[in-house]
Formats: C-alpha cells, structure tokens, sequence
C-alpha cells in the first residue's frame, strides 16, 4: 500500500439504473410488495402461536422460516427503497459490512432451515410410527439452534475475511445492496483466500442441504407410490410440493449467484435474482405454504370467523 492511498469510507450503491419515473414506479412496485411480505410472514408467526393445532415440528421449523423471511428483507430492502427515491445512494462503511454480515449468516441459517425440514418430512411420511420420538422438541430445538448457529458462524469468518481487505478505492458497489461478491471487487488486494471460502461454504450450505434432501425426498416419493390410501398420497404429496417449491426457488438462484463461474454480463442478471431473493422469495413462501396446506388455510379462517363473528 502506498502512502498517498486513502481508506474507503463509503460507497455508493450503484442499484438498478432507471430513469427518475421508473425509479418511482418501482419504489411503490417494491414498498407494496415489502409490507406485504411482512404481513404474510406475520399472519403465518401469529396463526403458528394461536391454534395448538400447529404446535407440531412442522410448524415449528416454518416459523423460523418466517422469521428469517422477515429478517432477510428488512435487512436489504428498506435501503433500497431509499436509494430509489433519493439521488444520494452512498452507504457508510460499517452499515455496508453490517448488511454483508446479516445477509449471509440469514441466508446461510435459512439454507440449513430448509434442510432440516425436508428431514422432518422425510421422519414423517417414512417412519410414521416413530415420528414423535425422532423428532422430539428436544430435537426439533436443537436443529433450529444448528441452523442459525451454522448461518451465523459462518458468515463471522466472511466478515473477518472481508475486513482485512484494504479499500482504497473505487467506491461503486454495482448491486442493489452490499453482496459481498460485489464487494469484494472493489477490494485493493487479492481476494483468491475470500473466493475460496465462499466456494467453500457454499458447498456445506447449498450442495450438501440439496444433495440430503434430495436423498430425503427419493425416500419420500417411494413411500408415497406405496401407499393404499389415495387421500393419504394427496396430503403427503400436498404438503412436500410446497416443500419443494420453496427450496427449488431458494437453492436455485442461490447457485446461479455464487457457484456460477463471474462474468461482467451477469452482473445485471445477478441483480435481478438478488432481487428476487431479497423481496419476492419472503413474500412468496408464506403464499405457497398457506394456498397449498389445508391446516394453514383452516387455521387461517377460524382465525377471521373468531374476529368478525
């Protein structure tokens, strides 16, 4: 480093580059579609506390799910929001590695969520008889606790990573928020020890998760194609779709964006996927849960005739 290099003190978020009435257009696009998201994922939270009905591991692991959801986009969407209404988009340095930090460890914690629930699917439909003993609450808690300990342990070794990088400049984070990919790019130092981590880690959060789970599920549609009963093969089948609907939506933008070898023309295709995982996955999971499971919807409308019957 040479003397006359300066440190970084912010950066700027270079965001979507739209015209001022686009700008608008999509801050009221993507402010709708944030409330909405906290309100489907409270709904789910509240309605998950309230029946008895819903106290069962399954329902267990989808609050978490919720919370994280709630967790993930307010810690990128509101600066967002803000940068598309003011001409001022700088970020401070800390605020941007605090964001670098939540995003990982609630990404990676959302990850291992997702996987211990396909294994409590997996306990249910293949060992019936012994469900309530594999997943006891003492269980139950103790893979939470994994889940969110992994995410966040990880994403501590990132963040120590990320800040002995020199930042001396330039200063435009082309992306919608501080990813830590985008980051990494204005660093003033090699990144190659970073890049490796990352692999790594994505190989412990996203492959080995998806590789379990599809272990799981090859299980599970086995089961499923030997059962007698065609209304007991309709409620398996409706309750692992959704399952997998959000894991299919999940893992697999997740590893377009960081185990797909970089190029400058992705940049733009990351945003959008970024985008989509920030906003419109929070807000989608409560939706395919809630149209696709009968408990939530039956839940869901005893909720409403208790308020206005």
């Amino acid at each position: 480093m040479g003397g006359n290099q300066t440190w970084v003190t912010d950066f700027i978020l270079v965001g979507l580059q739209l015209s001022t009435k686009m700008e608008t257009f999509f801050f009221w696009i993507f402010f709708l579609l944030y409330i909405f998201s906290l309100l489907a994922n409270g709904i789910i939270l509240v309605l998950i506390y309230l029946n008895p009905s819903l106290h069962t591991p399954m329902y267990f692991f989808l609050s978490h799910l919720a919370i994280l959801d709630i967790s993930y986009a307010s810690n990128n969407v509101p600066k967002m929001l803000v940068n598309l209404v003011t001409q001022n988009k700088t970020i401070s340095f800390v605020p941007c590695i605090t964001q670098t930090f939540l995003y990982l460890a609630l990404a990676a914690s959302e990850c291992l969520i997702l996987a211990a629930m396909s294994y409590d699917r997996f306990v249910a439909i293949c060992h019936p008889l012994r469900y309530t003993i594999i997943m006891s609450w003492k269980a139950c808690v103790a893979l939470a606790a994994t889940s969110w300990s992994c995410g966040f342990i990880l994403s501590v070794a990132h963040t120590i990573l990320l800040l002995r990088l020199p930042f001396c400049g330039p200063r435009e984070v082309n992306h919608l928020f501080c990813e830590i990919l985008a980051v990494l790019k204005l660093a003033c130092a090699d990144t190659f020890i970073n890049q490796l981590v990352i692999l790594a880690a994505c190989v412990f959060v996203l492959v080995g998760p998806l590789c379990s789970m599809l272990v799981s599920y090859t299980h599970i549609l086995r089961t499923i194609l030997k059962m007698q009963s065609k209304e007991s093969r309709r409620k398996a089948f409706s309750t692992c779709s959704s399952h997998l609907c959000v894991v299919g939506l999940f893992f697999g933008i997740a590893m377009l964006v960081y185990m797909v070898p970089d190029s400058e023309q992705r940049e733009e295709k990351e945003k959008i996927m970024s985008l989509f995982h920030s906003l419109f996955n929070p807000m989608l999971n409560p939706l395919i849960y809630s149209l696709r499971n009968a408990q939530v919807k039956e839940a869901f409308h005893r909720a409403l005739q208790k308020r206005f019957v």
